[in-house]
This record gives C-alpha cells, sequence and structure tokens, in this order.
C-alpha cells in the first residue's frame, strides 16, 4: 500500500520500468501530446488514486482522490481494464489492454505482468480471492480464480484456468484446470530484470 510520496516516486519507477517507459525527456513529452500512451496514463492515475486514498484524512485528500477515481473510472471503460487500487505491488507491467478484470480482495506482488484477457477472481460467491507472489507472469486469456495461493516465480499459459494452490516455484502452469507443465522456465522478469 502506498502511503508517502516517496513511496508513490519509488512505486511509479519500477512501474515506468516494467512497462518500458522513458525517462521523462522533452522528446517523450511531445511524443506523449502525439500519441498518448493510454496504459502509461491508467498506471499513473492507479498509483496515485492508491496514494490519496490511503493518505492522510483530511477533505483535500479525498476530494482528490474522489477526483482520480472518476478518471480511473473512465479509463478503465476506454481501455477495458478493472484493476482496484491496493492490489498490485511495484513493478505492474501491463504491454496491451482490454479485458483485464481483478477482484478488490486480490493481493499482487511486485513485479507482475498481465497479458490482455485476464482474470483474477473470486468464485462461488466467496469474496476470498487469489493472493499472487513476486515475478508472476499471467499470459493471454489466464484466468486466477478463488481462496488459493501463488508462489513467487510462477508463469501462467495463455488460456489457463488456475484454481488450486501452486507453491513451486519457477513453475510453469498450463491447461484447464492449470497443472504444472514445467518445473524451470525463462520469464519475462529474467530479460527484462528490475534491479530496484
Amino acid at each position: 500500500m502506498i502511503q508517502t510520496k516517496a513511496e508513490l516516486k519509488r512505486c511509479l519507477e519500477w512501474d515506468a520500468k516494467a512497462n518500458k517507459i522513458p525517462n521523462h525527456s522533452m522528446r517523450f513529452w511531445i511524443k506523449s501530446l502525439i500519441s498518448p500512451n493510454y496504459i502509461w496514463i491508467y498506471i499513473c492515475c492507479l498509483r496515485k488514486a492508491e496514494f490519496y486514498k490511503n493518505s492522510s484524512a483530511s477533505f483535500l485528500y479525498k476530494l482528490i482522490y474522489v477526483l482520480l477515481k472518476i478518471r480511473l473510472n473512465r479509463l478503465s471503460v476506454k481501455l477495458g481494464m478493472a484493476i482496484p487500487p491496493n492490489v498490485f505491488g511495484p513493478g505492474l507491467s501491463i504491454p496491451h489492454y482490454g479485458g483485464i478484470v481483478v477482484n478488490e480482495n486480490a493481493k499482487v506482488g511486485n513485479n507482475c505482468r498481465l497479458m490482455h484477457g485476464v482474470t483474477i477472481g473470486t468464485t462461488s460467491g466467496s469474496n476470498k480471492a487469489p493472493n499472487i507472489g513476486n515475478n508472476v507472469f499471467l499470459g493471454t486469456g489466464s484466468i486466477v480464480l478463488g481462496d488459493i495461493e501463488i508462489t513467487d516465480d510462477i508463469s501462467v499459459a495463455a488460456n489457463a484456468v488456475v484454481t488450486k494452490s501452486c507453491t513451486e516455484k519457477g513453475a510453469m502452469l498450463a491447461g484447464v484446470p492449470a497443472m504444472i507443465k514445467k518445473n524451470s522456465c525463462p520469464v519475462w522478469w529474467e530479460y527484462n530484470r528490475l534491479s530496484l
């Protein structure tokens, strides 16, 4: 949870690195005016909403949070993504927008990469959502449901449906229902190592 401006800055730095956003140079700002990166705008809005939601209970901060929440909802409709505040740790990477739905009770660690069509949610009317570790890759169309635990360094293959916990580090989950297909597989963060 982001509670200070220093944590907000650190989190945005991790997110920028994970999404390959260049340093904020003049060239970056000109390109942003011509062709905005709406996913990056969405992530920044999400992180700022987290900060203002978790920070001081002053009236001004509450007002800013409400305004950011409205903007976040509009961007959600535009991009087809529903990600609530305080779910993801630093290093959230979203290369493509569309069809991403995350339950507000889910908890996801650092350096998570979400492809389009990912769902992280509950099942059978329960309000218990998945608890996902650090360095997790969720492939296109993958679904993670229920009161389950997924450890660090896991890859979930495209269109896999994960309904059971996985505690084996470095595994690849695939299939419906998902099972361990590989015990060790290279994944995205090994090529884009976040050294922060």
